[in-house]
């Protein structure tokens, strides 16, 4: 158990469609208490699975599980090593377009009906204004993640880039995936309802609701990037190695993970 200060809280200035989670800071090390349910687990459970993909290691952020203590309270949570280095900005999506356009992304895209059409801008503007030429595979990686993973608050305001010191921008690290998995128990998906019918009823936010329509959308347009390497053993020891949480709340995290890999099994061709 860590126990973490006022002097340590750290508000962050991004949106969250889920509100927003108990964050510190301490010699370069983030904290996150769960907030709606299990995100701490989902963090967890998804980035040690990406471990077992073709991902390389600093294209995402690995978290680790921890019980804090922050004032009378103890949460389980993550934590997770900075990866911003001394001078670095995180800029969302909203944020750069806003300051570039004079308009958010989100209302940019959603100003045209055509799905296909609203991932195109997305891509195109963001290359235009941070020189990344490859920005269109990184967002095939990250809805792949998404889809996979049922995280549902991957909206214009949790997508982001990195301004270096040198004005040079880099991809971010995929991150902040604690709301995959059916995590938010206390409003979406509570316990006790039948897994698959939840599953069912998950929406995605990036630039429409179905998280198969925007995965297929992406990779007709920029190819499929990822690849997944890991099995069912692989699934139970991570969940085997994860402590805190009930059993029931592992056991849906088991099926979910089990039925996505069903559905998706050619993304481990």
């Amino acid at each position: 158990m860590i126990e973490l200060f006022d002097k340590e809280k750290r508000d962050i200035n991004r949106k969250s469609s889920k509100g927003n989670q108990l964050k510190w800071e301490r010699e370069g090390i983030w904290y996150k208490a769960d907030y709606t349910g299990y995100e701490g687990l989902s963090e967890y459970v998804i980035s040690h699975l990406l471990r077992k993909s073709t991902l390389e290691d600093q294209e995402y952020v690995v978290y680790e599980q921890e019980e804090i203590k922050y004032k009378a309270q103890i949460y389980m949570g993550v934590s997770s090593k900075e990866f911003k280095k001394d001078g670095d900005q995180l800029i969302t999506l909203e944020r750069l377009f806003q300051t570039t356009y004079g308009i958010g992304l989100n209302k940019m895209i959603y100003s045209t009906s055509d799905h296909e059409e609203r991932l195109k801008l997305l891509v195109s503007k963001t290359r235009d204004i941070t020189g990344l030429e490859d920005f269109g595979t990184y967002m095939n990686k990250l809805l792949t993640i998404d889809a996979f993973f049922l995280n549902e608050d991957r909206h214009t305001h949790n997508i982001a880039v990195i301004l270096g010191s040198d004005g040079q921008y880099r991809y971010c690290p995929i991150f902040d995936n604690g709301a995959g998995l059916l995590a938010d128990t206390t409003m979406d998906y509570p316990i006790g309802v039948d897994t698959y019918e939840l599953m069912d009823s998950v929406q995605a936010k990036t630039f429409c609701q179905d998280f198969g329509e925007q995965l297929e959308i992406s990779e007709k347009l920029y190819g499929n990037n990822l690849g997944l390497r890991f099995g069912k053993k692989d699934v139970d020891v991570i969940l085997e190695n994860a402590y805190g949480y009930e059993s029931v709340i592992v056991d849906r995290i088991r099926d979910v993970l089990f039925e996505q890999m069903r559905r998706y099994h050619y993304l481990f061709s």
